[in-house]
């Protein structure tokens, strides 16, 4: 059985709801165009509070077989996954409803790499089943970051510098689908983010200022965030937030840089309000941007 067969851009669109805010932001943007969301919140990680303000329905990571027969029900063809969601274990992947134990045999052979390899599986997952999967920024392109400074701070030349350096670094390490996140002071690398994520890579910069490991002066270092080469658009984009900015001061760095058209940010105008009062400048660079160039 497949989804129902619609032509493009019909009936509502199934949002996989994970934390954080991005997924109302989307949903809006669909009920405002009249497409219409759906959202099947992830439990431990869904805002039940949010959740409740849109049509929805409540399930666990591993039950593909509610979600295929819920989202067929709803009529929904196309699918968006956003959120955050820490990446689950294996011994969780064992607790498959009846379809998903089906797909398990791929399911496993899919875990077994970067989360770009487990979340471009699960899609082709789904996508057998006869969903198509959407990018939250194809129907939500507000959410993208532009070019440009945010506020009223911008980068300094060095801070250019390290943007570039950051960025070499990222298309590096890239191919080994490690982390999208890199701090860089004065072109040395300080922290790569890897499976603890943005936030906590910044509380151990912090923590590596506090111990005296990273000397440069305050207000020196940035962090550099840009998707993995080849990386698959529809999921998992670089993003920043309010919270990514405190961590910049808390830092003491002199601001973070994502590629523009390539990350996505929540709650942009608090983004703005917190970059300026902490004198820090937070800037969307142009993806060909690079120190090798």
């Amino acid at each position: 059985m497949t989804a129902p067969d619609l032509p493009a851009d019909a009936g509502p669109v199934a949002i996989i709801c994970g934390g954080g805010t991005f997924p109302y932001t989307v949903a809006d943007a669909l009920l405002k165009s009249g497409r219409g969301a759906v959202l099947f919140a992830l439990r431990g990680w869904a805002d039940p509070d949010r959740v409740k303000q849109y049509p929805h329905h409540w399930a666990h990571v591993a039950q593909l077989g509610r979600f295929l027969r819920l989202a067929r029900r709803e009529g929904c063809r196309d699918v968006i996954f956003i959120g955050t969601l820490v990446r689950p274990s294996v011994r969780q992947l064992i607790n498959f409803d009846l379809a998903a134990l089906r797909e398990l045999p791929r399911a496993i052979q899919h875990f077994y790499g970067g989360d770009n390899h487990l979340l471009t599986g699960m899609a082709s997952m789904l996508e057998r089943h006869g969903f198509r999967l959407l990018g939250a920024h194809e129907v939500a392109p507000e959410i993208l970051v532009q070019e440009g400074a945010f506020g009223q701070v911008s980068p300094t030349a060095g801070d250019l510098d390290d943007i570039a350096y950051g960025l070499d670094v990222l298309r590096a390490i890239g191919p080994f689908d490690v982390g999208q996140g890199v701090v860089v002071a004065n072109r040395h690398v300080i922290a790569v983010e890897a499976a603890e994520g943005t936030d906590q890579m910044l509380a151990r910069v912090a923590e590596l200022r506090r111990i005296k490991r990273f000397r440069a002066p305050l207000g020196t270092g940035v962090l550099v965030k840009a998707p993995k080469p080849g990386q698959d658009r529809r999921f998992d984009l670089p993003s920043i937030g309010p919270r990514t900015v405190d961590g910049i001061v808390e830092a003491g760095l002199a601001g973070l840089a994502v590629a523009a058209g390539g990350a996505i940010v929540a709650e942009p105008q608090i983004v703005v309000q917190k970059a300026d009062q902490g004198r820090v400048f937070v800037f969307g660079f142009p993806e060909t941007a690079g120190a090798s160039e």
